[in-house]
């Protein structure tokens, strides 16, 4: 076959065209540092970028709800340790009125702070943060503690207590299909009895009444901390399971980065040498195609 200075011409074009392109690769694996822009250029490489990136959105929307479960679960343990010792003045201002020793205007006096000391009861039954109330079950966008002072009476003449009885979970999602109830039993920490029987004690401890017997409010009381106590603790062991689980979180954020990275991330050292080696090819076939192209039969007359 006779080649001819046309044929040459276009081989170099064409092959000169391919290396610019391989430059044009490198070049943006040097600027964006990844080793494909385009799906195109590594299917697989694509595929499982997208696999692994999935992956590290869902963890790190785990995290975000690890966050919003230790709100719920420091405050609720903030606001019934308030509520604890709240119950355990109560007690001690039962005690002391139960001994016997306290005059009429004493036992009003005690009355009067356990009057106060219920009404705090139910502001901490009524702990909101944000605009969420923490002890009302899943209806949070209501208080779970209305009026409690026992003066409204329903059509039979007995008093109405606003309680909710409201106890659904609320559960957030913290590892695939694994969810944590994150609310404590309000139904069962303030109940109705609870402020049923702080009214009747109140009641009791009025001056004309020196000789009642208040060991059944004592025990009333004792249930009352002792359920406090059982929530507290079980709300103690979700917060150590969140932060075991929370540590499993950042570790399976670690590893899917780095999948990630080692899928997805260009070897720098790699790019660099082959820019190199792509820049003495370049140089290369620039200077043999000057000396194909660039000859005619005037520069053999010469």
């Amino acid at each position: 076959m006779r080649v001819t200075q046309s044929m040459l011409s276009n081989n170099f074009l064409k092959n000169i065209s391919n290396s610019y392109e391989k430059m044009g690769k490198i070049s943006e694996q040097m600027q964006t540092q990844k080793k494909i822009t385009r799906p195109s250029d590594d299917p697989v490489v694509a595929m499982k970028g997208i696999a692994y990136r999935t992956s590290l959105t869902e963890v790190q929307q785990y995290k975000r709800n690890f966050g919003e479960a230790h709100n719920w679960i420091d405050n609720s343990d903030a606001a019934m340790d308030q509520a604890t010792k709240a119950l355990q003045r109560i007690r001690e201002l039962t005690l002391q009125a139960n001994n016997g020793t306290l005059e009429g205007d004493q036992r009003n006096s005690v009355a009067k702070e356990i009057e106060q000391l219920r009404d705090q009861l139910k502001e901490v039954a009524n702990t909101k943060v944000g605009d969420k109330y923490l002890f009302n079950g899943a209806d949070t966008l209501n208080a779970p503690v209305g009026d409690i002072s026992g003066t409204k009476l329903d059509s039979n003449g007995n008093p109405i207590y606003e309680v909710s009885k409201n106890d659904t979970p609320v559960k957030l999602e913290l590892s695939k299909g694994v969810y944590i109830q994150v609310n404590s039993r309000g139904k069962e920490i303030f109940s109705e009895d609870l402020f049923k029987n702080l009214n009747s004690l109140i009641e009791k401890l009025s001056p004309d009444k020196t000789d009642v017997d208040l060991g059944d409010d004592i025990k009333n009381l004792d249930s009352n901390i002792n359920t406090l106590l059982n929530e507290r603790a079980t709300i103690g062991a979700r917060s150590n399971r969140l932060e075991l689980m929370e540590d499993r979180i950042d570790q399976q954020e670690v590893n899917a980065t780095k999948l990630m990275s080692e899928n997805e991330d260009a070897d720098m050292e790699k790019v660099i040498t082959d820019l190199i080696t792509q820049e003495s090819i370049q140089r290369a076939s620039l200077g043999m195609g000057a000396r194909i192209i660039q000859p005619t039969l005037l520069d053999f007359l010469r």
